[in-house]
């Protein structure tokens, strides 16, 4: 005689009947292609890198330097592979969960849209990130205590994605990599003799880290309002309803949930991607300067404005000096500046002689392209604690610029983010390959999490919506103002917004388990790259 069942094991029954099952295997043939592809970006990036090399005048006489840039490439682009199916499996839980796409389609779109949102990024994030780090590792990232930073932070990120990607937490790979570079910097400060280097830009780090705080809070508040915005305003029940079985959303509701999750796969292409690509400049600068410190693409036509822009910021430095004799070597003095931020007497009057020599070297040479090799790393070094420093003046107003003068400064350090702040097609083409294909690896776990584990009920289709669209507008602002934003914290917060606004309850486990994950990041990632960092400066 069968017995009757019970509510609980009912209402188990129901859940697992509109479940969608995420073990198919793929077909052979998309085996293959990833595989293709992944051998073809290999091949690619290794014939770009080779080409750009080659092409300049001075070649290497070992193959050491070739190793460190292989390995260093390697764990950059493991980042990035490490982010693929930690961060993108959120873009695609929300329409999984509503049948809107099968799971396998639903991971190979969400990897082609990450593809093209990396391919149009500004690059803007990516340098965001970049002055968080210490200036003089910065200027001489190919030395050890360079590859230590560079090898340090990365390690530090992939080890703490893994760890919690094995969890099922969907935790940030962006406040994972920024608390690793808050660990790099504390630990250069702590060994450096004297106080002779610096740590963390503090006021940087605070600007990227509002962003941080404030999208998971943007996430629930915004999401919420706009679920309860459209219930009133749209009064269609099917789109507050959970799906039948396995039976796909009506035609209407299925397209808006495929539109939100190309554009949230777009939006954390273009975010997210810029990571990686800022840290493999980095890694090719220290590597191999001569291809790679100066923008060499830069158009020619552009440096008799240049000329224009480097004189009248000289002029107007020099007016604001009060007189003061420019010290021997204006790039150390300005490099003080940077590493204390404190403005000395004579910290105007070297960046107008920077300035001044700046201008001379480019006008000698005509292009970037004609600076010779031996001279390729000063000018670039030149060139970035300059920009940097008229940066950091324009941010904290010091100096007196009043802002016609402020204005006609911010030209001049446009001219030289152009020129040492750029990111070749080829380091995009590569971040993008391995960001888009690995969307398709190992994005079950989090999917789970965010389809399953956030609310007691089963998301609906508006729910999973209006959390999208927040995450891709949230999303898609900071990468207007080149900051760095979670796609994991607005994507999960979202979804839980709109399960308290919608009354169906929070399962407060996850909660406080995505919670605590997120308090901790932060301090696990700096102690960890903290730690690597000591111990990678002393072998390197």
């Amino acid at each position: 005689m069968n017995k009757q069942m019970t509510p609980a094991q009912i209402e188990l029954l129901q859940q697992s009947s509109i479940r969608p099952k995420l073990d198919t295997r793929p077909h052979p043939a998309m085996s293959i292609a990833f595989v293709v592809f992944l051998v073809a970006g290999v091949l690619f990036t290794a014939y770009s890198l080779y080409s750009d090399i080659e092409s300049t005048t001075v070649h290497p006489t070992t193959w050491v330097p070739f190793l460190f840039l292989a390995l260093a490439l390697f764990i950059a682009l493991g980042f990035e592979f490490v982010n693929g199916f930690h961060d993108t499996a959120n873009a695609v839980a929300t329409g999984i969960y509503t049948h809107s796409l099968p799971p396998l389609p639903a991971v190979i779109w969400s990897g082609f849209c990450n593809f093209l949102g990396v391919m149009v990024s500004s690059g803007a994030v990516a340098f965001g990130i970049i002055v968080l780090l210490p200036v003089e590792l910065i200027l001489q990232v190919g030395s050890g205590a360079g590859f230590a930073m560079v090898f340090a932070l990365l390690i530090a990120a992939i080890i703490w994605n893994l760890g919690t990607w094995y969890l099922g937490l969907p935790v940030s790979s962006s406040h994972t990599l920024i608390g690793s570079i808050i660990g790099v910097g504390i630990a250069n400060e702590l060994v450096g003799a004297n106080g002779a280097t610096s740590g963390v830009d503090w006021q940087q780090a605070m600007h990227v880290g509002e962003s941080l705080l404030f999208s998971p809070f943007a996430g629930f508040v915004c999401a919420a309002l706009l679920l309860l915005a459209l219930k009133f305003l749209v009064r269609k029940p099917s789109l507050y309803a959970e799906p039948h079985g396995d039976t796909p959303p009506p035609l209407w509701i299925r397209a808006i949930l495929v539109l939100t999750c190309t554009g949230v796969s777009f939006a954390h292409g273009s975010n997210d991607g810029q990571k990686g690509m800022g840290l493999i400049m980095l890694i090719l600068i220290g590597i191999a300067p001569t291809a790679y410190a100066l923008n060499r693409a830069m158009d020619p036509s552009l440096i008799d404005s240049f000329q224009v822009v480097a004189a009248d910021a000289e002029r107007m430095l020099a007016a604001h000096s009060g007189g003061v004799a420019a010290p021997a070597n204006p790039r150390d003095a300005v490099g003080a500046y940077l590493r204390d931020r404190q403005m000395s007497p004579d910290t105007i009057s070297a960046l107008a002689a920077l300035s001044a020599d700046i201008a001379r070297q480019v006008r000698e040479y005509g292009s970037l392209d004609a600076v010779p090799a031996q001279s390729v790393q000063n000018v670039r070094n030149d060139m970035y604690v300059a920009g940097e420093a008229l940066r950091h003046i324009a941010k904290t107003g010091q100096g007196s610029f009043n802002t016609a003068e402020l204005a006609s400064l911010g030209k001049f350090e446009d001219f030289l983010d152009d020129a040492t702040k750029y990111i070749p097609d080829w380091v995009k083409i590569a971040v993008a390959i391995a960001l888009g294909l690995n969307t398709m690896v190992g994005w079950k776990r989090i999917v789970v999490t965010v389809g399953e584990r956030i609310g007691k009920q089963h998301l609906t289709y508006a729910q999973g919506a209006c959390a999208e669209v927040v995450a891709m507008a949230t999303i898609a602002a900071a990468d207007s103002y080149g900051l760095p934003v979670s796609t994991t914290h607005v994507l999960s917060s979202g979804v839980a917004g709109t399960m308290a606004a919608n009354g169906s309850g929070l399962q407060w486990r996850t909660v406080r388990n995505l919670l605590l994950a997120w308090v901790l990041t932060l301090p696990a990632a700096i102690v960890l790259s903290g730690f690597l960092f000591i111990l990678l400066r002393q072998v390197l």
